[in-house]
């Protein structure tokens, strides 16, 4: 076929395209109105329900404020709109139709009497649109209004208290039209703000637990991430010394029962004692003494209030990589020099040893990671860790503030 053929084709096509994204369209917006159309039938029942209750006296409209008869009748519309919108769940839900109509008679009421009683901002009107205003929050999140109606009283019974004095007890109606002219919304919108920026605060609250808990969570898994390779390392050597019958394992059974009790028991604690880790880390150093036939030189100074509290299971990372990163890879010689010590208001935790350079170097895995992470979360900007290589030695500086 021709060229010249193919050009009409492809108009008609893309007219026949056209013409059905636009249907599409009308189609969606049809849905959406159906959808939503208690929305837009709220405020069109509303407008003119204001204008001919304002004609025959039971409300005032004021004609020089628009943006007020607006934002009322957004208010108003969305009220009718919600039963509107919800009538299929409504069928469903006697009590909460009852309490709607309740709310309905009372405001009927309201405006009767409002109407029929000659006195400017009757006290018994404000009352009654109180008590309305606070039904229809109850209606819309009942267990909001259960969980802070003290807040609420807190709030609402001074206000109407301080409202009833202006109008009934002053003596001055000129002194409370003043006050009510320089602040229209004090008597009757005050409290809605209040109870949204309750609103707030408790959704500031949640998010807040939520990121407690989300810290809780992560420090719990990560303590349960501390290396259990040595645990199995030194069943195995266990093993070893009961098959040889040496007396040296009731020993290292005893050393190793102290440390998966104090793993799992005081591990799980926020705070322990600093002497409590000081053992900790002495029991290691002695299991690792017993596996290696090779000497090696470990020193373990502290000079330091042995009743501190800190959180547990910080220093046995580096003591852990000490050993695998720097003993292991030394045939001999090898040394370890930790330093526990309190300086300008901070716990000093120092830690040296020295590696064969030769040796090919390995990751350290998630050891010194969930360390940082600990420590991250639980002393944020509060400590240091700090480390330094210099002519084949690593020294590992962990400070920790005393105040944090």
């Amino acid at each position: 076929m021709k060229t010249e053929v193919f050009v009409p084709i492809i108009i008609v096509c893309v007219n026949l395209l056209v013409k059905t994204i636009k249907l599409d369209y009308f189609w969606l917006m049809i849905k959406f109105l159906n959808k939503y159309k208690g929305f837009f039938i709220g405020p069109i029942i509303v407008l003119p329900l204001f204008y001919l209750l304002d004609r025959i006296g039971l409300i005032i409209l004021p004609e020089d404020k628009t943006y007020e008869i607006v934002i009322y009748t957004l208010i108003w519309g969305l009220i009718i709109a919600l039963p509107i919108h919800y009538y299929q769940y409504l069928k469903t839900k006697k009590k909460t139709v009852i309490r709607v109509i309740s709310l309905i008679i009372l405001f009927v009421v309201t405006l009767v009497i409002d109407s029929t009683m000659n006195f400017p901002d009757n006290p018994i009107t404000f009352t009654l649109l109180m008590a309305f205003w606070l039904g229809i929050a109850y209606l819309l999140v009942p267990g909001f209004i259960k969980k802070y109606w003290k807040l609420i009283v807190f709030f609402y019974i001074p206000l109407l208290a301080y409202f009833l004095y202006l109008r009934l007890f002053s003596g001055d109606l000129e002194a409370y039209l003043i006050i009510k002219e320089d602040f229209p919304f004090i008597l009757f919108f005050l409290p809605i703000p209040i109870l949204f920026l309750v609103w707030i605060f408790e959704q500031w609250k949640w998010v807040q637990n939520l990121k407690a808990e989300k810290s809780k969570t992560e420090l719990s898994l990560l303590k349960t991430q501390i290396n259990p390779h040595f645990f199995f390392n030194t069943l195995n050597n266990l093993y070893a010394l009961t098959v040889k019958n040496s007396d040296k394992a009731p020993e290292v059974i005893l050393k190793l029962s102290d440390m998966m009790r104090y793993t799992i028991y005081e591990g799980e604690k926020e705070t322990v004692k600093l002497q409590d880790e000081i053992d900790y880390l002495k029991n290691y150093i002695e299991l690792h003494k017993i596996r290696y036939k090779k000497t090696v030189k470990i020193i373990f100074s502290h000079d330091i209030d042995t009743s501190i509290h800190i959180a547990p299971l910080l220093y046995i990372i580096l003591l852990e990589n000490a050993f695998k990163h720097g003993v292991e890879t030394l045939a001999e010689n090898a040394f370890i020099q930790i330093d526990l010590f309190e300086k300008d208001n901070y716990i000093y935790f120092q830690i040296e040893n020295n590696f064969d350079p030769n040796e090919k170097a390995e990751t350290n895995g998630i050891g010194l990671e969930n360390l940082k992470k600990r420590l991250s979360l639980i002393y944020g900007k509060e400590h240091e860790l700090i480390t330094e290589t210099k002519n084949n030695c690593h020294k590992t500086t962990l400070k920790i503030s005393t105040h944090a």
